[in-house]
Formats: structure tokens, sequence, C-alpha cells
């Protein structure tokens, strides 16, 4: 039985695009940002590895979070696994195959397996490992290679960062006849940091993209399908952009919140999603996240919920009043720069810091009020 979980959109023309671009600027890979959960790596997998198998190409996707700690490790994996899926085939007759005849019995009564041909060891150290592994690869599979790397933004927040961006560019670099690349990344201000510093080993390497949202169609096939769930009852298209827009375009999460309208045969996507905010679940999930986070974490989340300036004159002078925080702008700084890190706040260009999930701002904004007694004086946080 059809349900909406497998209502899929599709995207072959942009995926296609993307090829195109890569093929047109050897040795140059493709950046993609946007936030997390909107679609990215489900269109790596769905679109851009099938059409690049089309056109030829030897697909490795490689997930950089894995392995947050040594990801050239994560890279070295995957690139491992391809090579293994290349060189070891799955039924016992290609491994016959792949192996020398070393002598033949009469009316081939007998047959003599020769020792399967030895080739050095890869090297241990990972960035020679990756080196190697490249090579290998595109020799061994007589195909260039696609090499996706999500989540690329960790390799600056790696061990060493630096040094394992170099490697990727000097890699990626030497071998660029024989593969193209595409990144990904979830933090817009990390990612064009990487791209775009001066100096730095990916400066202008890569070109830097905004990988788009999905569009109304997918709201329209969500649509489409409670139509024929609930024959009588139908969803306003306008209101479901609304909504998908508020939460971040996430397609997963509006699947969610629609599946939800279904079971309990509501049409109004403002109240399927008010009742989703007081869902149980997601409360404790959100209060957990808020209560392991420090004093001055916590005022700084609250204050930008509500819209407020983290790092205004008074906003800093009304904070160091605060007994359990005291606060300085360099320990405000502190606390933003971790929180960032942690992936609770984004910091995009232009706009500055923004708490990363627009439902869990929703869920502080409504759960914790800014009280100022007088400018300067004191902020109070106040559970409603």
């Amino acid at each position: 039985m059809h349900t909406f979980d497998d209502i899929e959109i599709r995207r072959p023309e942009l995926a296609t695009s993307y090829l195109s671009l890569l093929l047109a600027q050897p040795g140059r890979p493709i950046a993609l940002f946007a936030p997390r959960r909107v679609g990215k790596t489900y269109f790596l997998d769905g679109d851009l590895t099938p059409a690049a198998e089309k056109m030829g190409f030897l697909a490795v996707y490689a997930d950089l979070w894995l392995n947050r700690t040594f990801p050239l490790d994560a890279i070295n994996q995957a690139l491992e696994e391809a090579l293994d899926d290349v060189n070891v085939p799955l039924s016992r007759l290609g491994k016959i195959g792949k192996t020398k005849v070393k002598r033949v019995g009469a009316l081939g009564a007998s047959l003599e397996l020769g020792a399967a041909p030895r080739r050095r060891s890869l090297p241990e150290k990972p960035e020679l490992r990756m080196d190697s592994l490249i090579a290998r690869l595109a020799a061994d599979s007589d195909k260039p290679i696609l090499l996706m790397l999500d989540e690329i933004q960790a390799l600056g927040h790696s061990a060493g960062g630096e040094a394992a961006i170099a490697t990727v560019r000097a890699v990626l670099q030497k071998h660029k006849k024989k593969l193209v690349a595409v990144f990904t990344g979830s933090s817009q201000e990390a990612l064009g940091e990487m791209m775009m510093s001066a100096g730095g080993p990916m400066y202008q390497f890569a070109q830097l993209l905004t990988f788009p949202f999905l569009d109304i169609e997918f709201l329209e096939r969500l649509a489409s399908h409670f139509r024929k769930v609930h024959p009588t009852k139908t969803l306003d298209i306008d209101a479901l952009q609304k909504v998908f827009a508020h939460i971040g375009f996430k397609p997963a999460l509006m699947k969610d919140i629609v599946k939800e309208m279904s079971a309990e045969g509501m049409t109004d996507v403002n109240l399927a999603l008010a009742h989703f905010m007081q869902d149980e679940r997601n409360f404790l999930a959100w209060q957990s996240v808020f209560s392991g986070l420090q004093p001055l974490e916590q005022a700084v989340l609250i204050i930008l919920a509500h819209g407020i300036a983290p790092m205004g004159k008074e906003t800093i002078s009304v904070l160091a009043a605060v007994p359990t925080v005291k606060a300085t702008l360099a320990k405000v700084r502190a606390a933003l720069d971790r929180m960032r890190k942690a992936g609770i706040l984004a910091n995009p260009p232009k706009i500055g810091y923004m708490i990363e999930d627009r439902l869990f701002r929703d869920y502080i904004a409504k759960t914790y009020i800014p009280n100022y007694i007088a400018a300067g004086k004191l902020i109070q946080t106040s559970s409603t």
C-alpha cells in the first residue's frame, strides 16, 4: 500500500547540471551548502549517484561525520569498500574467474588454480593511504571516480584540521584526471571559511553553490496523497508552504506533520504544528538539550530566541548583573562559539547568530521569557 513515506521527489536534471559543471571545470570540485535535514544526502544517493553511474563514473560516498575526530579515516573507509566491490566478486564463479589457471588436467578432470596476484600493502598513514586508494580504485575499475564528501566541514574541526584539508586538496588535485568531487556542508560559515579564507589550503579550490530546497511539487504530492486517504478533505497548499518554510524546509519533518494530520483527520496545518510542538517526546528532547547547557549559554539562547542581539552593549550589561552568569563580552562570544560548534547555533553571513533548529527556537521562546527590570540591571528567565 502506498504511504506518505513512499513519496519521493527525484531531481535528475539538477544532478545532470552538477555533473556537467564538474566536467566543464576539471580539477575543481563543487561545494553544496544547505542546512541539515533538507535532503542533501538523499539527493547524493538517489539522484547524483545514478546520474553519475549512467555517465560511466564509479560513485563513492563518504560521510565525514562517521569519524569526526579523524575524518580522513572515514574517506579511506569508503574508498576501501569501493575497492573491495570492484576486486572481490560476490559469487564463487566470479572469484574463480579472477584467478589465474595454473594447470588443467586431461579432459578437464583436474583444475589447479594459481595464487591470486598480490600487490604491496596500502600505506598506514591516512594521507598516503587516501592517495594510493584513489589511484588503485581508478586503475582497477577503469572508470573515472565521483567522490562525494558529505559534511566536509568536519575536516576543519578535526585534529590537525588544516593538515587534513591540505591532504584532501592535494590528493584531489593530483588525481584530477581520474576523478571529480562534490562536497556538502550544513554549516554555511564553516564551509565558506574553509573555501574562502585567503591563504587556507582550500582557498578558491571548490565552487560554492547553494543547494536548493524542495519546491511546491513536494507539498502537492503530500496533499494529493492526503486526498486519496481522505477523499472529502483538502489541504491548503499555501498554508503548507508557510509551515514548510517555518520548519526550515525539512521534508522528513513535513511528512511527519502531515502524517499526524492524516491520522487525526485534521486539515489545519497550523494546529498540527502546535500539536507537534506539544508532543511530550519533542518537549523532553528540547529540554534535555537546554538543561545540558551552562547558565550563560542558556541565557544567550533565550536572548537569541527572542530576537535580541546577544553582544549588544545593553545586553552584556544586563547579563553581567545576573549572579549565576556574570557575563563579559568575551564570555558571550565564547558561549556563542561553543554552541555553534555543537550545532545548536548557526552564524550565516549577513544574518548573524541564530538557533539552527527553528522549532527548538520556538520552544525556547515560548518556555523562557527574558524580563528586563531595568536596562543594565537584571535579566530573569522564567518558565511559562
